[in-house]
């Protein structure tokens, strides 16, 4: 399991990847950068003009190693994997329930509850840690009713509705949780992101679809195919389903742990002509180090009882689903935070 967690990110430009024997070769420009044991990786995370060669992309595939690619800012482009794993019988079910409107709607209801509660969970921690504010308690309280409405909630489109309100009132709040004065958020930003906090959120945003996306196919789901976010050319919607679990409690504490510690800076952003905002290359390679430490630290999950790394809670949470689907568990059990 632990293996799972050892993800090799190539951020520098211009490198060339190869297997030599049962090792994985980095070079630039003909010099050999690192070496790493084969055995000791379980994905490649690729930003910008990075190559890797056929050999070492077959035997990734042969391993079950995925090969993720990244623009230099951090879109994602696209995974290198081999054929698809796991009980065609699993995939098929999850392929039923996502055109049953109804089973559709119960597994993306319990999803969206967790995260609005979950949201309301770091809420209530600035509160506790820092004094009660009215504006603060006030979101809290509409929460607590969204929380209500997604229970009751009839259709995909409603339910939709009360999460994008329950969104828009969390970020309003947004600026309150950053403590570091030389970073400014009026609003949620997506497509390009303006400002560096919208910057960072939406980075991280990716790299956990992505973390999302291997763990389901891991346990043979479809990442395309999900309960909430609609079918769409080359999106990963049951990981983006599942990743509306981690978006408060992962995620964003990890963005505002970044700001509020100065671990990132306003110059280690650069605006673009177009307006978009993006990290430089010195502070993108902090925050991976960064992340890659955040995903060791243990939690308790509170479903299985027992603490496991972060890192391997999308994994937690795929099993899971995946079990519910096969009829092993009656319903799904989000993550929720304590």
């Amino acid at each position: 399991m632990k293996k799972l967690l050892n993800t090799l990110y190539i951020h520098r430009q211009e490198t060339y990847l190869h297997k030599e024997r049962e090792t994985i070769v980095v070079k630039q420009a003909g010099e050999k950068l690192a070496q790493f044991p084969a055995l000791t990786i379980a994905n490649i995370v690729c930003f910008g003009q990075v190559s890797v060669s056929p050999f070492l992309m077959a035997y990734c595939a042969e391993r079950g190693m995925g090969v993720s690619f990244y623009s230099e800012f951090g879109k994602y482009l696209a995974r290198v994997e081999g054929r698809q794993t796991g009980n065609v019988l699993l995939r098929r079910q999850q392929y039923r329930w996502a055109d049953d409107v109804n089973a559709a709607l119960r597994i993306a209801r319990v999803i969206i509850a967790a995260k609005v509660r979950n949201t309301r969970s770091v809420l209530l921690r600035e509160q506790r840690n820092h004094g009660e504010v009215p504006t603060l308690k006030a979101t809290i309280n509409h929460l607590e009713t969204s929380l209500r409405n997604v229970k009751s909630s009839v259709s995909i489109e409603q339910l939709l509705g009360i999460e994008g309100d329950a969104a828009n009132r969390y970020f309003s709040c947004f600026p309150q949780l950053i403590r570091n004065k030389e970073f400014k958020f009026e609003q949620r930003v997506r497509r390009p992101p303006t400002d560096a906090v919208n910057a960072l959120l939406s980075f991280v945003y990716s790299l956990m679809s992505n973390e999302c996306a291997s763990a389901l196919q891991g346990v043979g789901l479809d990442p395309y195919v999900g309960f909430l976010h609609q079918d769409r050319p080359g999106r990963l919607s049951l990981a983006l389903d599942i990743l509306e679990e981690f978006r408060p409690v992962w995620a964003d504490r990890f963005v505002l742990t970044l700001i509020n510690r100065r671990q990132v800076k306003p110059k280690d952003f650069i605006q673009e002509s177009s307006g978009a905002v993006r990290l430089k290359d010195d502070a993108r390679k902090a925050l991976l180090s960064a992340w890659q430490e955040r995903k060791k630290v243990e939690v308790q999950h509170p479903y299985l009882e027992e603490k496991v790394a972060t890192g391997l809670l999308p994994h937690c949470q795929a099993l899971l689903i995946a079990r519910h689907l096969r009829g092993d568990l009656e319903y799904y059990p989000p993550y929720v935070m304590k």
